[in-house]
């Protein structure tokens, strides 16, 4: 089965009754099972996304060829998206080994810089039918090992996003609204009304990053306001995480380490399914 972009994953999750997609990081190998359980579970469509960091250690070529093979094997309608890149050299290389979909981070950078890259991205990506995601302002927390300081924290201006889709034809816009990356104990705050301004003012897909850390209530708010897409990457890794370690230490050496695994499998399952049942 052929790997879906983002557009055309879409229309398939709205003809479902999914009012939203979510978009959940694969961290390792041994997870990927879990994630097309949970799509089985909900008849939802999959959105698979995978950080620089994680694209290195598993190798896209695997990556792509295991995704595409269980993709086929459960005909479930399955996106490859890789996550918050800001190295256009890695993400060629990305859509040169299959990736579906992409995202070119320039938030950091002066908004032309952004727009610049962005294009660069949008020209190569669109040789080979994959979508492309941008990010306009600092969303707090801590994506793939890297941090961002509470005072770098800025939240996006409805003025720069009216130029930035302007000037550089994106397929999704991720936004800084309030949610934190890595946030999974505290509730986050979302900004309604600075989402709604955004909303109304750029007509594309908008992105929520950080959605581990968004409450149930304002998920419903985000997904009726222009969040088509939702990441979700930090409660499953903190429940396999958890899972793992109560496994390993109770284990013994000669013990078949797939028995390690099937606990933490499970519990991420778990997540993802109710997950995908709130975007609902």
């Amino acid at each position: 089965m052929k790997l879906l972009n983002f557009k055309q994953l879409l229309p398939i999750a709205q003809q479902r009754g999914f009012h939203a997609v979510g978009s959940f990081n694969l961290h390792c190998l041994e997870m990927l099972p879990a994630y097309f359980e949970a799509a089985l579970d909900t008849n939802s469509p999959l959105m698979i996304q995978i950080s620089t960091g994680t694209a290195e250690y598993l190798g896209r070529e695997l990556l792509v060829s295991s995704i595409q093979s269980l993709a086929e094997k459960h005909d479930v309608p399955t996106c490859l998206h890789l996550d918050h890149c800001s190295n256009i050299d890695d993400i060629k290389k990305a859509i040169d080994s299959g990736f579906s979909s992409v995202m070119y981070d320039g938030s950091h950078l002066p908004l032309a810089e952004n727009i610049a890259n962005t294009n660069i991205v949008l020209d190569y990506a669109r040789q080979f039918n994959v979508t492309v995601e941008a990010e306009l302002g600092a969303i707090g927390g801590a994506e793939d090992g890297k941090a961002v300081a509470e005072s770098d924290i800025a939240f996006t201006s409805v003025a720069e996003a009216t130029q930035f889709v302007r000037e550089a034809d994106v397929d999704m816009l991720a936004v800084s609204i309030g949610t934190v990356h890595g946030s999974y104990t505290a509730k986050t705050n979302i900004q309604h009304q600075l989402l709604a301004e955004i909303h109304q003012a750029v007509d594309k897909s908008l992105v929520l990053h950080g959605g581990t850390g968004v409450s149930d209530e304002d998920m419903h708010y985000v997904i009726r306001h222009g969040m088509d897409k939702v990441n979700v990457g930090t409660e499953m890794n903190v429940q396999w995480v958890k899972h793992c370690q109560d496994t390993f230490s109770s284990g013994k050496v000669d013990d078949s380490v797939r028995k390690f695994f099937i606990p933490a499998r499970k519990a991420v399952r778990a997540v993802i399914a109710e997950k995908m049942r709130l975007f609902q």
